[in-house]
């Protein structure tokens, strides 16, 4: 799986992890521009539940999803980016802890972003979430980026 990654140039890993980065700054800020900007216009949500969104019903949940009062820690973690031809498939944990009515609640959900390279240019074509069980939880050495109360964390590398 990993030699699909290998065969390409780091300036198309580059861009599909500043591309997968944005994705989540966008959510994480409620950037409803930006992140339409990365969405192909037959963009499909698919949740955890199994219910599926266009594109116009996603960029409307988007555009209030992410209450940093709620949700006081967000990282994005375990990043794995296949790239076959103009397609790739972007791979990534989030571990959230939400906060109501004073516990705080820690899960993780996966999401595969699959994107199409046209014209030179990546768009998401489809994202799709899964609920992840406590015992498959992708490490924290594996961690690419951190927000607290809704603000990006500096990374030492």
């Amino acid at each position: 799986m990993h030699s699909a990654t290998v065969s390409h140039p780091s300036t198309v890993m580059d861009e599909l992890r500043a591309i997968n980065a944005r994705f989540i700054h966008n959510f994480v800020t409620s950037d409803v521009a930006s992140h339409d900007a990365l969405l192909h216009s037959d963009f499909i949500n698919i949740w955890p539940t199994g219910q599926r969104w266009d594109r116009a019903s996603y960029l409307k949940y988007w555009a209030t999803a992410f209450d940093p009062k709620v949700i006081i820690y967000w990282d994005v973690r375990d990043e794995l980016i296949t790239v076959i031809g103009d397609v790739a498939l972007v791979r990534s944990t989030n571990k959230h802890i939400r906060r109501r009515d004073g516990k705080d609640v820690t899960g993780m959900t996966m999401y595969t972003d699959t994107y199409l390279r046209e014209n030179g240019v990546w768009t998401c074509i489809q994202a799709q979430l899964t609920a992840v069980a406590p015992e498959h939880y992708p490490a924290d050495d594996t961690i690419v980026s951190v927000y607290i109360d809704g603000k990006l964390q500096p990374r030492g590398r």
